[in-house]
């Protein structure tokens, strides 16, 4: 049956399902803190080595010996309209939590919304086949997973993984001193945008796919560095917001120089047409008191555009900075050194 998005002779558009779009569809940062903040909500298993108290990428619990296990969930609605593609970023996004905290995942299990009364199940098969595709690119097995009829669809992956004891890094380890590296380019909140009000061209919508289907695999290479003092990957929180949280945690202010930081081609240009997520500034609202020296365009892609699968934000000491470029390298991942962290109180100042 046709669809509003949908003709015999056309595909059906599944970003027009969903009222957001990928990492886009997150709670804002003061909005989750109020819903996670009660007065259990640290939990007191000495095992669990990272819990909610940092707002790290995921939780890692200690096993017998040197090993330890890294759990993570992550999910969200269409962000491309090609369904297993739309698989392939949601799962690309959810393995991203593992390899932010320096592991290497084990396996996943899915997690599928789907409208069954307005799309066909088909589809759902082709984003599941999507996310298939990316574990197999991770060398992992997608190994089941649960469903549920839902108003919108949405898809993701709760993954497990492991790392040695030694290797795992947090969000909160940043030095003074330290160099911000930053490697994937911002912008995919902009042109996601721009995709679902179908003014986004084909050769950017080539790219922006490319970039939200690939692994941030690097992150597992890094974590024997022991000069690699922190990582988090940039996602639904913009680049600030995940800034934030490391120098919060470490206690660090960081420098942003903002003509070093990657954006995606067409970004700025769309962010001047008034092309950004609708919930984008509630990004910048959380961190606004904390930031110095942001004009409107460093807001909207720094803070107020909301990555899905972004890049990965590492704090790395200057005398590892050669061994950590040879290491991406190798990985085949760009790095742009976008700033340097300092001494506290915690704050970022962009210039």
């Amino acid at each position: 049956m046709p669809t509003p998005s949908s003709t015999p002779d056309a595909p059906v558009r599944l970003t027009t399902f969903s009222h957001g779009a990928g990492c886009g569809c997150k709670l804002a940062p003061d909005l989750l803190d109020r819903i996670l903040g009660g007065p259990h909500a640290h939990a007191t298993d000495p095992r669990l080595l990272v819990g909610p108290a940092t707002k790290d990428d995921a939780a890692v619990y200690a096993m017998d010996g040197d090993t330890v296990l890294i759990s993570t969930v992550d999910f969200f609605t269409p962000i491309v309209d090609d369904a297993r593609t739309f698989g392939r970023i949601a799962a690309a996004n959810a393995l991203s939590d593992v390899y932010a905290m320096g592991g290497s995942p084990l396996f996943a299990i899915a997690v599928l919304g789907w409208p069954a009364g307005k799309l066909p199940p088909e589809l759902a098969a082709q984003v599941v086949e999507g996310g298939r595709d990316m574990c197999r690119e991770a060398g992992i097995a997608l190994a089941g997973g649960h469903s549920i009829d839902a108003p919108e669809p949405f898809f993701g992956l709760a993954v497990t993984g492991n790392a040695r004891k030694a290797h795992i890094k947090r969000n909160d380890g940043a030095q003074p001193g330290d160099v911000l590296l930053l490697t994937k380019p911002v912008g995919t909140g902009v042109l996601s945008t721009a995709l679902k009000r179908g003014v986004l061209d084909e050769a950017r919508t080539a790219a922006l796919s490319a970039q939200l289907c690939t692994l941030n695999r690097a992150g597992a290479a890094l974590g024997p560095v022991a000069g690699v003092h922190a990582m988090t990957d940039v996602t639904g929180f913009g680049l600030l917001g995940h800034l934030w949280e490391m120098c919060e945690g470490s206690g660090c202010s960081a420098v942003i120089d903002w003509t070093c930081v990657p954006r995606m081609d067409g970004a700025a240009e769309l962010v001047a047409q008034t092309v950004y997520t609708d919930g984008g500034m509630r990004n910048w609202r959380a961190v606004q008191a904390h930031v110095t020296g942001a004009d409107s365009m460093e807001r909207m892609i720094l803070a107020a555009d909301p990555q899905t699968n972004g890049g990965l934000l590492i704090a790395v000491s200057p005398d590892t900075l050669e061994e950590v470029r040879q290491i991406l390298e190798r990985s085949r991942t760009n790095a742009a050194q976008v700033g340097v962290f300092g001494q506290g109180p915690p704050s970022i100042l962009i210039r």
